[in-house]
């Protein structure tokens, strides 16, 4: 149990971003510690040889190390805050020591007056870096790096330690965790990028220090802060900045003849979604220079520093380092992630000449209009040639001329049939070099770019000492693996167990059959009409061709990016089911059965028999929950009929579910039911002032027809009902990969619309026809706000007789726990009062507020606390405009959670207040 935690937690640290000291030795070169004039060591400092790919960054210590040839070298250090150093030295056969000594870069305010009535420098500086940050991040085409990565994750505390002191001992034996001993994993890649998005990564050489023989990959971060987001947070070089930060001149400094201007970053509102910290971004070419910020997501604190160097007139990261820190539930630890990297091979896109000037457009109004580019200009799209007539540029017309720029060159790659990415999401791929893990201790000596520090050195070796113990004599091995196979036996021998909650049974490796046996408590519900049920006990028989599994690729999955991957599902699969339902207090057993054939993205169903239903097919209360409010609250919700029934269904949808149609028909014999005669046994608490209700649906219309003096008696009749449903995203962006598209989950709407028909052929006894459309929409606001709403309408085009169960029902909702979707769900509504045979609107809107009221305070948004507003609408003949106002906290400190309050209203007056507790996620238990 322990140990399943912390592995959780240290998989949320990485998530969230992402032999001796002996022994590591260098033939030739140098080596050193990084210090200030204080003698305190800097830590991944940048060290480079000028004129070569040759760099490294020095480690936790100050310590570095470079392997160098004899010969005449200048190395270059730098470090964040600190003057640029440079040493010229000649490396003999042997190792040369050089410890560096820096000092602190004194910045110059010039003219500046702080406290003026001017306009803080600071902002002209960044309208300029803003408007050129999509031309630095399309300016490189291509370019080879090789990447040393480091990732080093620590648990520092645990709660009740005392409690576990066995089981992390046995822990510490076997996997070699200890907590305050670094988690550590390095490799070595060779990564090579091509616009717009495609990074490869071929892994040399990878070391972990809980496996020596697993060869783990850290994966390629390389954050670039000229996107508009970064770590799901608003880059200071984004569009939308000034919206989100004020910026403060610190001051600027010149070195190796470029000027460096130092800019404070305040957010607006600290938490999560936005950074603090320090950016340099160098003068003319409003590029960065390198930059330290923080921010943080749900409650873990996330350091990111990037230095940058030049590479053909070209200023690239040659040192990334991110920093995590935080706690769950008192546990708490730390993770860090080096990359140091050095570029070859760059190629810079022809079009985007480094001698370009934008003008500022406040401080260059002037300048700005001489220069204004017409529409014609920027329709072109034609980059090259706009540049090659002039040089001076409006930040809004650059701007806008590279967004043409891009939708022109995806345009041209699509017609060409080549990949294309609307949305610009990375696409990584990683192959391990099948050395990668059996490198030896002198090949990592050679190649390791970063010295390791002496808490490192001490993780590795006690990874060795742990292999010598466990890789003892064969006899031994033989010893431990009989008792643990004896065990996994002994454990699996659970027939009571295979009777209450299902086996699968195979029919050997190479059949396509397999037989599933569906167990007696999967179905354990209680409600008022049958007592106590046993629901879906029976089997499942399933036929799948052999190779015709769906491919992990091709699952219906959300990735980290937002991207839906779908494609193409198994090509056959056939399953045949019998499925039964018990009521002990009716004394009565009845069955299902179905067949359902599914292919590529269609499937058919055919079912039938007799069971038990809701009312509204879509099943607004679920068993399990309604089986609590009958037992512990003396409420029972959901109300129950009888069908004997044949029915089949189609289903076919396109990807990433941009169109889906769905189509049935449905034949049954609808029976009303009534509560047991005697409830006593499913009240298990007595309120005094509740009762349990009536079986019949309490509706507004039904009581009308009966003069609102007795219930409407629900009848036994024959219903025949043909169904149409389809939906559709118009405008969602995509990616083609080799020819397959994908499509991104963004903000596009969703329309659908239905038909209903009842039929009275066959002895049916229903005859109208329903028509409804909705539209549904998330549009993301700003970081971390959202506005989600849904509307549908609906109507009975033509009505001569029909059932409740034809009824038009809404998500309704009177427990105190709200599931479901937490836009189109309503929080008070009884499940049918306002169920309607005639016509309805409803109308749903939510808000997702990242700063609000509480959110005011820091300490909320930092725990990413988020408001959120919510309006709920029906309009119904009966209804008398019922509507719903609430506010409700997103507290997920780590789980979905809302807590929320409501208030219902008819007539646009006010009724009830109501608390609950609800989840950010949409859950639909279904049929």
């Amino acid at each position: 149990m322990l140990k399943n935690y912390l592995l959780l937690f240290l998989f949320f640290l990485i998530s969230i971003v992402s032999h001796s000291v002996e022994a590591q030795k260098i033939t030739s070169g140098v080596q050193g510690t990084v210090r200030t004039k204080n003698g305190q060591p800097l830590p991944f400092a940048a060290i480079a040889v000028k004129g070569t790919e040759i760099g490294t960054i020095s480690n936790e210590e100050g310590k570095y190390q470079l392997d160098l040839k004899p010969g005449y070298y200048e190395i270059v250090f730098q470090y964040l805050g600190f003057k640029t150093g440079m040493k010229s030295m000649t490396i003999e056969n042997k190792i040369e020591t050089f410890n560096v000594m820096m000092e602190e870069q004194a910045l110059n305010l010039g003219e500046v007056r702080i406290g003026s009535k001017d306009e803080d420098p600071a902002y002209t500086i960044m309208r300029r870096a803003i408007a050129k940050s999509r031309y630095h991040f399309l300016q490189v085409e291509s370019y080879t790096a090789k990447a040393y990565t480091k990732s080093s994750f620590v648990i520092t505390d645990l709660p009740m330690e005392f409690m576990y002191k066995k089981e992390l001992k046995e822990m510490e034996k076997e996997s070699n965790f200890k907590k305050g001993v670094p988690i550590l994993n390095e490799s070595v890649s060779e990564v090579t990028f091509n616009q717009p998005n495609s990074y490869k990564q071929k892994v040399i050489a990878a070391r972990n220090s809980q496996d020596k023989n697993f060869a783990s990959a850290n994966a390629y971060f390389l954050t670039s802060f000229y996107q508009p987001e970064v770590v799901k947070a608003v880059s200071p070089l984004s569009p939308k900045a000034f919206g989100y930060y004020k910026f403060e001149y610190l001051g600027a400094f010149r070195e190796n003849g470029i000027e460096v201007n130092k800019i404070k970053v305040i957010p607006r509102s600290y938490g999560e979604g936005v950074y603090r910290g320090t950016i340099h971004i160098i003068e003319g070419e409003w590029s960065i220079y390198s930059l330290d910020l923080e921010t943080v997501n749900t409650g873990f604190n996330i350091g990111i520093k990037q230095v940058y160097s030049p590479v053909k007139n070209v200023w690239m990261p040659v040192n990334q380092q991110f920093h995590v820190q935080g706690g769950i539930y008192g546990l708490k630890g730390k993770g860090d992630l080096v990359i140091s990297q050095t570029f070859s091979k760059l190629k810079v896109n022809p079009a985007f000449q480094p001698d370009i000037v934008v003008l500022d457009p406040k401080k260059d109004k002037e300048e700005s209009r001489k220069v204004k580019l017409t529409n014609r200009e920027i329709k072109s799209g034609n980059l090259e040639a706009v540049v090659s007539k002039q040089k001076e540029f409006s930040a809004k017309n650059l701007r806008k001329m590279l967004k043409e720029y891009e939708k022109k060159e995806l345009k041209e790659k699509e017609e060409k049939g080549e990949d294309v990415d609307l949305n610009f999401s990375r696409n990584d791929s990683t192959v391990v070099d099948s050395m990668a893990s059996k490198r030896s201790v002198a090949f990592w000596d050679s190649i390791r770019t970063v010295p390791l520090t002496v808490a490192e050195v001490k993780s590795y070796t006690r990874l060795d000492s742990i292999i010598v113990v466990q890789h003892g004599t064969q006899e031994q091995r033989d010893s431990l693996k009989t008792k643990s196979d004896s065990t996994k036996k002994k454990g699996n021998s659970g027939f009571l167990g295979d009777i209450l909650i299902g086996h699968r049974f195979g029919f050997g490796k190479k059949s396509p059959w397999s037989l599933e046996y569906v167990g007696l408590v999967k179905g354990l519900s209680v409600n008022t009409v049958e007592g106590v049920v046993l629901n879906g006990t029976g089997f499942k028989l399933r036929y799948m061709k052999r190779g015709q599994e769906v491919k992990e690729q091709d699952q219906i999955t959300i990735s980290s990016n937002g991207i839906k991957h779908t494609s193409v599902r198994n090509k056959g699969a056939l399953t045949i089911s019998g499925l039964t339902r018990y009521s002990f207090a009716r004394e009565k057993l009845m069955g299902t059965g179905g067949i359902d054939y599914s292919w590529k993205r269609s499937s058919l169903s055919v079912s039938g028999g007799q069971t038990v239903s809701q009312f509204n097919a879509e099943n607004p209360l679920h068993p399990l929950l309604n089986s609590f409010t009958t037992l512990f609250l003396e409420q029972n919700f959901i109300k129950l009929y009888q069908k004997n029934f044949a029915r089949i269904d189609f289903k076919t949808t396109r990807e990433n579910d941009h169109f889906e149609l769905r189509a049935n028909v449905e034949y049954a014999d609808r029976s009303p039911l009534q509560n047991v005669r005697n409830t006593d046994p499913y009240r298990w608490i007595n309120w005094g002032r509740r009762e349990f209700t009536s079986n019949v649906p309490l509706n507004e219309e039904l009581l009308s027809y009966s003069s609102g003096t007795v219930p409407f008696e629900i009848s036994r009749h024959n219903a025949l009902v043909v169904g149409i449903h389809a939906s559709y995203k118009p405008w969602q962006k995509y990616k083609i990969v080799k020819g397959k598209k994908s499509y991104y989950d963004d903000d596009s709407p969703k329309l659908s619309a239905g038909y209903r028909k009842g039929i009275s052929v066959f002895d049916s006894e229903v005859s109208y026809d329903f028509l409804q459309v909705g539209i549904t929409q998330g549009i993301q606001t700003g970081v971390r706000s959202k506005i989600s709403y849904k509307v549908a309408a609906g109507a009975f085009l033509q009505y001569d007789a029909a059932g409740f169960q034809d009824y038009q029902h809404f998500a309704g909702n009177r427990f105190f726990f709200q599931y479901g979707d937490p836009v189109g769900t309503f929080r008070m509504l009884d499940y049918y009062r306002f169920s309607t045979g005639e016509k309805y609107v409803e109308a749903h809107a939510l808000a997702e507020l990242r700063q609000f009221l509480l959110t005011q305070i820091t300490w909320f948004r930092i725990m990413g606390i988020k408001e959120n507003f919510f309006v709920n609408y029906l309009a119904t003949p009966y209804s008398d405009h019922y509507g719903e106002l609430g506010y409700a906290l997103d507290i997920g400190l780590r789980f979905p959670l809302r807590l929320e309050v409501a208030n219902s209203f008819e007539g646009f007056r006010y009724k009830h207040t109501a608390f609950r507790i609800g989840t950010t996620m949409n859950i639909n238990f279904g049929k």
